[in-house]
């Protein structure tokens, strides 16, 4: 028996849960409710390792690098699955954001035993990205004990990486290596053992403040607007129009035409209706503010008033 895994909490069993087996299914349904509300308190007890972490990670997108998250299991699937959202959602490079997990993409859908106890394959992970110091990467494993995570953010360091670690537990092995560690204490789960319940949870909301934070601090939001979208369907087209109103005030057919004068890129069309700029003239005044729409139309408004 590994003494290092008795003693977490996530391996411990729940005193609430206990007689789980006996209960209605409407009581069942209750109990994990519970036990689910403790999710935010635990994550809000880290918002100050959380803030460090957004901090690291914008920062090295802002220089060009990457956000990178790998795990093995539920841990590695809600890395990769975070990833894979950022690009519809904030208009990105699918290269600013990966995710990757221990046994490659087979594992997404089957478990692949023995994964994550490969160091090599940790190891090999961040040489094949070439990981240097513009990159940030989130090695998630809710022990916090993963050889394949933990030997891969050793190698992140080694390489001059910035390396975060997502775990649920405290004092970890994880934390021992990395720059910032982010740790909501779930305590034990509803099913001993069963980490994809609420630390599967923690381990998303943790995600999604990783990706939502550093995308508004690098201009991808206007107000709370998704306004980094490009409309390249029905639904999209739609919603586009539909932030362009909000936005502007402008009716449903001025979006449609902003929309249509913009080839789909709803933070230029809402420009071009703040402001009266054209396609190109719109475009040039964003680039010139990294894409961050309020400052460009702070500037514009400053013209005008100076013409």
């Amino acid at each position: 028996m590994d003494a290092y895994l008795a003693g977490l909490a996530t391996e411990s069993v729940s005193e609430t849960t206990r007689d789980i087996d006996l209960c209605s299914t409407q009581e069942m349904v209750e109990m994990m409710n519970r036990e689910d509300a403790r999710v935010a308190e635990a994550v809000h007890a880290e918002c100050g390792h959380i803030a460090q972490a957004v901090d690291l990670i914008y920062g090295c997108l802002r220089r060009g690098g990457r956000l990178i998250y790998l795990g093995a299991g539920t841990s590695g699937r809600l890395g990769v699955l975070d990833a894979s959202e950022c690009p519809p959602t904030f208009g990105v490079d699918p290269a600013m954001v990966q995710g990757f997990i221990a046994g490659g993409d087979r594992a997404l859908r089957h478990a692949v035993e023995g994964c994550e106890d490969s160091a090599e394959d940790g190891e090999r992970l961040i040489d094949e990205l070439a990981v240097g110091a513009d990159d940030a990467v989130v090695g998630i494993t809710a022990s916090g004990s993963a050889t394949y995570v933990l030997a891969a953010m050793r190698r992140v360091k080694a390489r001059g990486g910035v390396a975060i670690g997502l775990c649920t537990n405290a004092h970890t092995r994880l934390e021992e290596i990395c720059d910032v560690t982010v740790a909501p204490l779930v305590g034990p789960e509803v099913i001993t053992g069963s980490t994809r319940l609420k630390s599967g949870t923690a381990q998303k909301m943790v995600l999604n403040m990783f990706t939502t934070c550093a995308m508004i601090k690098l201009g991808k939001v206007y107000g709370n607007l998704m306004v980094d979208l490009r409309a390249s369907n029905k639904k999209l087209v739609d919603r586009s129009q539909r932030l362009i109103m909000h936005a502007t005030g402008a009716s449903p057919e001025a979006a449609a035409r902003a929309l249509e004068a913009a080839d789909g890129h709803t933070k230029l069309a809402i420009l071009m209706v703040k402001t009266g700029r054209d396609a190109a003239r719109a475009q040039r005044l964003l680039d010139s503010c990294e894409g961050r729409l309020r400052q460009a139309i702070q500037i514009a408004e400053e013209e005008d008033r100076n013409v």
